[in-house]
C-alpha cells in the first residue's frame, strides 16, 4: 500500500499536476515524500526506475544537414539572394545575419554535452553526505550547492544565506542573480558566491532546460514574414 502511494505522488510529479516550483516549501516535501534529512538508498532507486536518469537523450543528427535546414526557408532564400547580389555589386559592407536560431540549438546541444559528462556531487542519502554521479539524482534529494558548482536539476534552495547564480545561458540575463531560501535554481545554471543546501524536485526532461530542449527540438511553426514569401513566390 505504502508502495502505490509513493507511485501515485511520482506519477503526478511525472505528470507535472503540482507547481513545484512556486508552491510554499512546507508543501513541498509532502509533495515530494520526503524530509530535510534526504531520502534512503531504497528510496532513491525506486524513484530512479520511475522518473528514469537525469541527463537528456541527445538525437544523433548530422551537423552539417541541420546547418542546412536553417538556410532551407523563404526567408533565408531571400536573403541568400541579397547577399549574392551585394558581392556581385562590391557592396559587401552590409550587416551579417542575425542566427538565432542555430546559435540556441549550438547552445543547447553544449548544454546536453555539459549534463552527459555526469559530473560528481554531495547529496544527503541514508542521513550521511555522500558523492554521487549527477545522472543519479531524483526528486526529492537533498544536495549541497557551492561556489563554482554547475547545478544538477531544478531545486528549490533552503536554510541559509542567499547563493548568487549565473542563469544566463537559460534565462539570458547578464548578470548573477540572487537566489536565497525558498527560491528555484534551475539545471545548467553556475553557482558564482555562497554555498546552500537544496531539494530537488525536477530531472531530466522534466526540468527547466529539459523543457526548453524540447521546445526548440520540436517548433516547426512557421513566422508571417515566411508565410508571406511563399505567397509571393
Amino acid at each position: 500500500m505504502a508502495f502505490y502511494w509513493l507511485f501515485a505522488k511520482m506519477e503526478a510529479l511525472v505528470n507535472e499536476t503540482v507547481d513545484l516550483e512556486h508552491c510554499a516549501i512546507d508543501e513541498l516535501f509532502p509533495h515530494l515524500k520526503c524530509t530535510k534529512e534526504g531520502l534512503t538508498t531504497e528510496e532513491a532507486e525506486e524513484r530512479l526506475n520511475k522518473v528514469g536518469y537525469n541527463r537528456l537523450e541527445e538525437k544523433k543528427e548530422s551537423k552539417f544537414l541541420k546547418f542546412l535546414g536553417f538556410m532551407w526557408n523563404p526567408l533565408s532564400w531571400v536573403m541568400e539572394v541579397a547577399a549574392i547580389m551585394a558581392i556581385a555589386l562590391a557592396n559587401g559592407g552590409g550587416k551579417a545575419p542575425d542566427w538565432q536560431d542555430f546559435a540556441m540549438q549550438q547552445l543547447l546541444s553544449w548544454l546536453a554535452l555539459l549534463q552527459k559528462q555526469n559530473y560528481f556531487l554531495k547529496v544527503l542519502r541514508n542521513r550521511t553526505w555522500s558523492e554521487i554521479e549527477a545522472c543519479e539524482l531524483v526528486p526529492g534529494d537533498i544536495v549541497s550547492i557551492k561556489l563554482g558548482d554547475i547545478v544538477p536539476a531544478d531545486a528549490r534552495l533552503l536554510e541559509g544565506d542567499a547563493l548568487k547564480i549565473d542563469q544566463s545561458a537559460l534565462t539570458g540575463e547578464s548578470l548573477p542573480v540572487n537566489k536565497g531560501p525558498g527560491e528555484a535554481v534551475y539545471s545548467g545554471s553556475t553557482c558564482k558566491q555562497g554555498e546552500l543546501e537544496a531539494v530537488v524536485y525536477a530531472t531530466g526532461v522534466h526540468t527547466f532546460f529539459g523543457k526548453a530542449a524540447h521546445l526548440v527540438d520540436s517548433t516547426n511553426q512557421v513566422g508571417h514574414f515566411q508565410k508571406a514569401c511563399c505567397i509571393i513566390e
